[in-house]
């Protein structure tokens, strides 16, 4: 048997130097915290970065509302009950000054129906920084300072229509948000605290306490979810502020909400807990406190992010259809789902199909809270190969 030796010279020092570049960076890769690595996978997932970047533009829509809202949610325009939108021209005479054409309502003489026509005669230019109704900027600061609105009383700006009391739709979706966004925000908040504490008290503690809780969120898990809402809605006692019955359906949607969460906690911590550095710790004398507190959140606070935001669109969605059964969010409170509840029947839908721009609104939110939450479940992991 025959060895066949290379020389020397079949050796290329630029192989050498790639082999040993790529040591370098699997070196300085392994030495970066785990924290920096979630970031630059996160960075490259461009998904992700649009949906956080749409849902700070929405929040931050919600927090500024009463500002870029033109007129309030209970503002009436009894001459343009169910309106369309309206379309904002930008350049006038060749300069950019934005206008409206006022609507005008005509009876066709055929059908009978109310049609609204636009008059073309007269311009109505659109003004910036306008004051008109007041209201509290953040719930502290009085002002009547609106983005955007008209000088003539007897026109209106509306670029999503109006519903059949006339009031403006997009006035409506605006202030809206601060309800339809923050009740999933509360509702997650809450259901993360639960979630937390009982998941992690189930997997290292186990034993008897481990399985009651895992029956108890078998039996809650086992409840239809609508009907439950339902029945738990129901018996919020109907003559509530309607601050308190917000209160009481974000407690009502993290009433289930935890448990997902739960669950999945209890099943990483089962692993965690046989980990070296975990035994080391008891040990040495640490508190079951101590360990959970300085060791085992600590080690699922990624996954503890990522259910979170995953978890947002559906306390959005469940609140949307609480509110649109009537069970959830009340007047004169304003949701998404409370706005939904215009269209309800086919009547209105194919005569008035503005009335569905909300779902807009609902479904933009939802995506870019599910491209953040799988941009965040992917950059948990950095070790992996993508």
């Amino acid at each position: 048997m025959s060895i066949e030796l290379h020389p020397p010279e079949l050796i290329f020092p630029a192989e050498v130097e790639l082999a040993e570049a790529a040591v370098e960076a699997d070196e300085r890769r392994y030495m970066v915290s785990q924290w920096r690595l979630m970031g630059r996978r996160f960075v490259r997932n461009r998904a992700a970065l649009v949906g956080g970047v749409v849902i700070g533009i929405l929040y931050l829509t919600a927090l500024f509302a009463n500002f870029l809202a033109p007129y309030s949610v209970e503002n009436r325009f009894f001459q343009y009950l169910y309106a369309p939108p309206q379309g904002i021209h930008l350049f006038h005479d060749g300069r950019f000054e934005p206008y409206i054409y006022p609507i005008k309502l005509t009876i066709d003489p055929t059908s009978l129906r109310k049609v609204y026509t636009v008059d073309r005669s007269r311009v109505i230019p659109l003004h910036f920084f306008v004051h008109a109704e007041p209201y509290r900027l953040f719930g502290l600061i009085p002002t009547d300072v609106h983005l955007f609105g008209v000088d003539d009383p007897s026109a209106a700006v509306l670029l999503l229509g109006t519903d059949r009391q006339g009031r403006d739709l997009l006035s409506r979706i605006l202030i809206g948000s601060q309800i339809s966004l923050t009740v999933g925000l509360v509702g997650v908040v809450l259901s993360l605290i639960f979630g937390t504490i009982i998941g992690i008290a189930s997997g290292y503690f186990g034993g008897r306490l481990d399985d009651l809780i895992q029956r108890v969120i078998e039996l809650i898990r086992s409840f239809p979810t609508i009907p439950l809402w339902m029945g738990l809605s129901a018996a919020l006692p109907p003559n509530w502020p309607p601050l308190l019955t917000y209160f009481g359906i974000t407690v009502i949607l993290s009433f289930i909400g935890w448990t997902w969460l739960a669950r999945q906690l209890r099943g990483k911590v089962l692993a965690l807990r046989e980990e070296e550095y975990i035994h080391a710790a008891e040990i040495a004398g640490a508190s079951p406190f101590w360990v959970i507190t300085r060791h085992l959140i600590p080690a699922t606070l990624s996954h503890i992010i990522v259910i979170a935001t995953l978890a947002l669109p559906n306390m959005i969605l469940a609140e949307t259809a609480l509110s649109f059964l009537g069970l959830g969010i009340r007047p004169p409170l304003t949701s998404w789902g409370v706005l939904l509840q215009e269209a309800q029947n086919i009547e209105t839908l194919a005569n008035y199909p503005w009335l569905l721009s909300p779902l807009a609104f609902i479904a933009v939110a939802v995506l870019a809270f599910n491209f953040l939450g799988d941009g965040l479940r992917d950059a948990s992991d950095p070790y992996t190969v993508s």
